[in-house]
Order: structure tokens, then sequence, then C-alpha cells
């Protein structure tokens, strides 16, 4: 893959200077594949500069013609899925067919709700004697994460840019290489000189930049819940409007009533999807403590149906971990709550037979996982399924509950209604019951330390936008 020496600024790729280029790595290999500009304050700034030229211009064009822009980048996106999907498969690890179906999958699907959305959603109503007006709430700076790093990316832009905002991107420069196609498409279509801005670099420096900036009037970040504090601490100085969505601890309630086998099978694959690298990851299975040992032996049957392998390999379920740092925070995690007495029920510390090279790590399931210990706290960001007995649906329910997170769950159950009754208990943003689906125009966020904000659909059009008041 050829190496990226520019960012997009003002509609023109502009040569980088600065520092020296930060490496792409190739996780199945860990050699490098390409690299990417590091940028210093003063590309964030002239990246700003070229924002704020370009919102008034945006800002005053009707939702129709924005939502025009939108749909055709959709069209050229979903027209370079396979070349995208490859991209994203090489610079962060997730198996190719992942990457078309949901890397790039969802992002196309994004955008078209955007366009969908503009079509009848009122920025304007009547209150009594007021006019109330919702206008966008101007520079945004994107900061975005590597696990799903162009739907992060696609989930904050397009609703900004469907709001009439103009936008800055830092994305993730572990992978950094989709965001640039994404610079393309938007070039392809005609995106006016400056609505969308790219620059790349490290959070210190650039990400740190553009949640300082007096110019910057929302920061929209998605990360770990340290560097969200840090974003939201550095937003403070101007008084700006910061969005987090941060980590995630999720459980997975299986109530007494539910087929077993059927939970097992929900509740491990989301634990497992993109090598267990998934903010909202259900990674504590709650289970009656009377079919505790049940629900062991159906694990050890499910989990031999996720192998490891290399991303292009078509039978790969799990892929490399994404970077080096990961993969021994990974490693750690599993040694360490073995130290403090969980038992191996699958998987292990060990390396995949066979992937001597590469951050790969086994498929892993915890049992005797104590609440209140490390690994049933805190978020692995692996493959990596602590399994919890419970004697009653309220202790579930404290279980669930107890973690300082609140991002994702999941109820498995026989009784439908008594399964949402246990979904309306838990303090997180999102529930899934009886393996109900993603759906992108529901509301995605969370509460407690996973953050604030939402996106996604109606909810996150109207993260990017100011309600004014007009008395009559």
């Amino acid at each position: 893959m050829q190496a990226k020496d520019a960012f997009y600024i003002g509609g023109a790729w502009v040569p980088a200077t600065g520092r020296a280029p930060i490496p792409v790595i190739d996780p199945s290999t860990e050699e490098q594949v390409s690299s990417v500009p590091a940028g210093i304050e003063e590309d964030v700034d002239s990246a700003v500069a070229a924002a704020r030229a370009a919102f008034e211009p945006w800002a005053s064009r009707t939702p129709a013609d924005r939502a025009a822009l939108l749909a055709a980048a959709a069209d050229a996106l979903e027209a370079r899925t396979d070349e995208i999907a490859l991209t994203i498969s090489t610079e962060m690890g997730t198996p190719l067919s992942f990457s078309k179906a949901v890397q790039v999958g969802n992002p196309v699907r994004v955008l078209r709700s955007y366009v969908d959305l503009l079509s009848r959603y009122a920025f304007e109503e009547e209150i009594g004697n007021s006019l109330v007006v919702k206008e966008p709430i101007g520079i945004v700076g994107a900061i975005t994460p590597w696990n799903y790093p162009l739907h992060q990316v696609v989930a904050k832009v397009a609703a900004a840019l469907a709001a009439g905002c103009t936008v800055v991107l830092k994305p993730s420069e572990v992978a950094p290489l989709s965001a640039f196609a994404l610079a393309e498409v938007f070039d392809e279509v005609g995106l006016p000189a400056g609505v969308f801005n790219l620059v790349t670099g490290v959070g210190s420096v650039v990400g740190a930049a553009l949640s300082e900036h007096p110019d910057i009037d929302m920061v929209s970040f998605t990360g770990s819940t340290l560097a969200g504090k840090k974003v939201m601490a550095a937003g403070a100085e101007t008084v700006k409007k910061v969005s987090l969505e941060l980590g995630g601890k999720s459980a997975f309630i299986v109530l007494d009533d539910a087929d077993l086998g059927k939970a097992v099978k929900v509740g491990l694959g989301n634990c497992f999807i993109n090598a267990g690298q998934t903010c909202t990851a259900w990674t504590r299975m709650l289970v009656p403590a009377g079919r505790y040992d049940e629900a062991l032996d159906l694990i050890r049957d499910a989990a031999a149906k996720y192998p490891v392998g290399a991303p292009t390999d078509e039978g790969t379920r799990i892929g490399p971990l994404a970077n080096a740092n990961q993969y021994k925070k990974v490693v750690g995690f599993i040694e360490q709550a073995v130290a403090d007495g969980a038992t191996l029920v699958v998987g292990g510390p060990e390396r995949p037979e066979g992937l001597g090279r590469g951050f790969y790590v086994k498929p892993t399931v915890l049992g005797g996982v104590t609440p209140g210990s490390r690994v049933e706290q805190e978020e692995v960001f692996g493959p990596v399924l602590a399994v919890i007995p419970y004697e009653t649906e309220d202790e579930a329910v404290a279980i669930a509950n107890g973690t300082p997170y609140g991002l994702s769950g999941g109820v498995f159950g026989g009784d439908q209604d008594r399964a949402v009754a246990v979904a309306r208990r838990m303090r997180t943003g999102m529930v899934d019951v009886n393996g109900g689906r993603f759906n992108p125009l529901a509301p995605f966020g969370g509460y407690k330390q996973s953050g604030n904000g939402r996106e996604l659909g109606v909810y996150g059009l109207e993260e990017f936008l100011e309600v004014k008041s007009l008395q009559l």
C-alpha cells in the first residue's frame, strides 16, 4: 500500500510537514505496510480555518442539497467495497468477510440513513408564540478509534454534515488508511472545499489541538474512558460541547427460562465479534447457578467453531488483535485473571497453534470469575469472556450494573415480556433482547463512564444541532 504524505484540507491534498511519518503495521504479519503524516498544531490550525471558511455556505444549503451529496458518497463508497475492506483488514486485522459486510457495509447504510432522515426531519417547529429553530452547532472536531475505523468516522461525519456542520477529522493512527479513502470519495462527489478535512497524527498532539482549539465548537470523541476524560477536560477551557462514546463492560444476562444453547451461541458471538475489539461486546455472561456447569459445556463446544487465522483466510472468524500494545494488554488480562483464581474453560494466554507471527490470541473463556475482580470490572478489548453464576434475578441485575460502565448489554429468556422487564433495569444505553439485531437508526451511546451523547439516527443528528427560540 502506498504511503500517505498529505492531509486533506480545504478541498486539496496538502503536503505534510513536521515530524517523521507514522508507520501503519499489518497486525497479521507485524510488518509495515504504509505510513501516514504526523500532524502538528499548525496543521490543525489550517484545517480549522478551512472548516470555518466553509461553514456558513454549507450551513445555508438546503437539506436536500446536503442529502444529495451524502447519497453520492454512499454510492461511491459502496462501489469501492472490496478495495476498502481489504485495506481495513490489512490495517487492523478483521476478517475480510466481516470487513465487507460490517466495516464497509455499515458506513454505507449509515450514510443512506441520513439521506432518508434529511428528507423528513423538521428543522423548525412552532411552540405557542415561538418559532423553534434547530441550527448546526458549527465546526466539529471528530476523533475516532481503530476498531471500526470507517464506521466510527462515518457515524460522526455523516450526522455532522447532514446537520450543516463542517468537520476536521483525526482518525486513529493505528488504522488510518480507510479515512483517506473516505476523503477521496468526498472529493470525487464534489463536497465543497473545507466541509470535510483530514489531519492524521497522535492523540497527544492532533487530538489535544482539536480539543483545545478556540474555533472548534464541538468535539465528538470515541475511544477509551481515560482518553475521553482528557478530551473533556481540554474542551472545558473553551466551554465547547463534548460528546463522548467510551468504554464498556457489558453483561449478558441469561434467564432461567432461556434456551441455553441458543443463548450461549448468541452471547459468544457477540463477545468474539471483531476479535472482541468492540466497545459494546458482552464480555460478562451471567447464567443461573443451577445451569452453570451445563453452560460451560455448551460454551466449550461453541468456542471450537471460532477458528483463529489470517484475515484473508476464508475460514477465519477471529483475526489478530490490532496492534502490539493491545496484544500485550489482552494476554496480561488473561494471565492476571488466572492468577486471581479464575479457571480457563477455553483458550489461554499462549499463542494459537501455528501462528508464531502476528498479534493473535486464543478466544478465551474464564470460569470462576468473582464480581469485583479486575477482569470482571475492566474493559479487556479482546476475545475474552467471563462466565459468572447468579442465584436470583435481582443478583444478576446487581452484577450487571456493578461496574463503572453502562454502554450495552443483553438479556435472553423464554418469556419476551420478562426479558424486556429485566432489560429495563439495566443501567446501560443499549440492551439487545433475545438476540435483537443492530439498528443503525437507533441511538447509540452509554450511561455512566461509558460517555454521554448519542450517535446514529435522529439522536445522532441532534447532537450536532443548537436550538434557538424566536418569540413572535
